[in-house]
């Protein structure tokens, strides 16, 4: 980062105890395998100390927005042999919804991100989650959802216009349109307001089909949070 950013409190070096990567290896415990870093140590940030982090990363955002220098080649480098990162998002695809840029602009190796339309999490996204809580050892799982999505515009055009959208569309936001019937007539906006049903959700399922995700969470390992962002202001709100 650069100077001005670091003298801030952004500085990843200060907060951060970083090991050498691993590989994943697989052991047996009880007869079933379990993965984990081998070689290499986590963050040792808590998942409260994770949120708090993303939590003042995106104030600083809406509060200081200007963008800082950052040495890419240094951090690159830094982090060729290993990553540790301290927080797992799924995200949006939204163009407007950079993830490492709304929590504060944090660096490479900081953020393991899973992004597709409508912040939903299908086989590959679950997997990629376990990877990066269960191998990764990051403490903190966001699902990431946001004011104007398109996603759960077309949910809800479903629900209220029985619209129907060619190729893969149509099945890709079949998930989020439960939600969109849950919170039809209620107060506010429709589209928010099913965007941030269907993140709550969809947080909620992931303790219920994943066991290594659920086994993080009972031992205080892991935190599971849904937010929403919004596009005109700014600011990352926690649901849960």
């Amino acid at each position: 980062m650069c100077e001005k950013c670091e003298t801030a409190g952004i500085g990843r070096r200060h907060l951060l105890t970083l090991g050498v990567a691993g590989l994943v290896a697989l052991g047996l415990d009880g007869g079933a395998p379990q993965a984990r870093a081998a070689d290499g140590a986590a963050t040792a940030l808590s998942p409260g100390e994770a949120l708090a982090r993303l939590k003042s990363g995106n104030e600083r955002y809406v509060r200081t927005p200007e963008l800082c220098s950052i040495d890419l080649a240094a951090k690159r480098a830094s982090v060729a042999g290993h990553q540790a990162p301290w927080a797992t998002i799924v995200s949006c695809a939204d163009s407007r919804v950079p993830p490492e840029l709304i929590f504060g602009g944090h660096g490479v190796g900081e953020l393991f991100v899973a992004r597709n339309a409508g912040n939903l999490v299908d086989t590959a996204t679950l997997g990629t989650i376990e990877y990066g809580t269960a191998v990764l050892g990051s403490p903190l799982v966001v699902v990431l959802a946001h004011t104007g999505c398109g996603a759960a515009s077309a949910a809800c055009n479903v629900v209220t216009k029985k619209a129907t959208y060619p190729g893969a569309i149509g099945p890709m936001i079949e998930p989020i349109v439960p939600a969109a019937i849950a919170v039809q007539g209620e107060p506010g906006d429709f589209v928010d307001n099913t965007a941030m049903e269907s993140a709550r959700r969809t947080a909620a399922r992931l303790t219920a089909t994943s066991r290594p995700i659920a086994d993080l969470v009972d031992g205080g390992k892991l935190k599971i949070v849904a937010a929403i962002y919004d596009l005109k202001t700014g600011i990352v709100t926690n649901l849960d």
